[in-house]
């Protein structure tokens, strides 16, 4: 028996060598090569890609290098890749000069940092108790709650100014709070733009954590809020810093609202709004301008390097779970 069982035993598998099994691992570990006519089929998603991020990196490079060129360079027609005498004056002009009397670069960049972070810290608080409220619990109108906030997110911000400008005046007049001309409404604003999105967004993340995560850590004595901080928050962090960049953007980048509520309230007007300044009636100053935006992009490019890791896995874990 144990000679026939020997001769009638199948041989092990051997990798194959060509065919469909051409660029597959093999038993050995040894990675085949793939096969020209793949490498070729492959060639146009490179370029592809390349081209891509030149057409969305070139703006950016040839905002840099024109910030840094005299004037006499930036409207010459022989532009180069390069400047060719390379300075700071126009650096120096938004840093050091004003803009406004009494108002200068600093004040401006304040004024938007505490806009931007009380906006991203309020927004991410309120829409994470909403979808928690949401996902876990179940109550009259939910669905209807739910379409509302798809459809708000189909509304331009610029489509409810009106509104919430008229709805600001009436609120200041009966509670004596002034909402406008001032920082606290466009805080207001900018939370309540980005919680449609956010609630969405961190709905997905809550509903995927299991339940019996929540209900175990209740059995061993854990109160909501100790649940709710020590087991739902780590779970859902990583979606609740990918949804904070989409309110980080809105708020640092947005120009419309926060000249229609600050109206002639120059010493609380944000970053945007001293771009505005160099588009004079004779002319445009590019110098200036492009140096402004350069400054402006940095704390974004800086707070997207911080998070990036998290949005990176918040935004798969959504696409995943969601």
């Amino acid at each position: 028996m144990t000679a026939t069982d020997n001769t009638t035993r199948p041989a092990p598998d051997r990798p194959a060598t060509g065919g469909a099994g051409a660029g597959a691992t093999g038993r050995s570990g040894r990675v085949r090569r793939r096969s020209p006519a793949r490498r070729l089929r492959s060639v146009p998603l490179y370029l592809a890609g390349v081209a891509v991020f030149l057409f969305s990196v070139f703006p950016v490079y040839w905002m840099v290098i024109t910030a840094f060129k005299p004037v006499g360079e930036i409207f010459t027609r022989d532009q180069t890749v390069l400047p060719k005498a390379p300075t700071t004056e126009h650096f120096d002009r938004v840093l050091n000069g004003q803009l406004i009397p009494g108002v200068n670069f600093w004040q401006f960049l304040g004024n938007s940092l505490f806009v931007t972070v009380s906006a991203v810290a309020m927004g991410a608080f309120l829409s994470l108790l909403a979808a928690v409220a949401v996902a876990r619990f179940r109550f009259r109108l939910r669905t209807t709650f739910i379409i509302l906030l798809m459809v708000i997110q189909m509304v331009p911000m610029e489509a409810m100014i009106i509104s919430i400008f008229i709805n600001f005046r009436h609120l200041s007049d009966i509670s004596g709070v002034e909402l406008l001309g001032n920082l606290s409404g466009l805080l207001v604003v900018y939370t309540a733009v980005s919680l449609p999105i956010t609630i969405m967004m961190l709905r997905g993340f809550v509903a995927a954590v299991p339940k019996e995560l929540e209900e175990a850590a209740a059995i061993d004595g854990a109160g909501p809020w100790t649940v709710f901080w020590r087991i739902l928050m780590p779970l859902v962090a990583p979606g609740l810093v990918a949804a904070s960049i989409f309110a980080f953007i809105t708020a640092w980048n947005e120009f419309i609202v926060a000249l229609t509520f600050l109206g002639r309230s120059t010493d609380h007007y944000t970053l945007p709004l001293t771009l505005s300044y160099y588009f004079g009636r004779f002319g445009t100053e590019w110098g200036p301008i492009m140096a402004a935006s350069t400054l402006l992009t940095i704390p974004v490019m800086l707070f997207f390097l911080f998070v990036q890791r998290r949005m990176v896995s918040g935004l798969t874990m959504g696409a995943v779970k969601g």
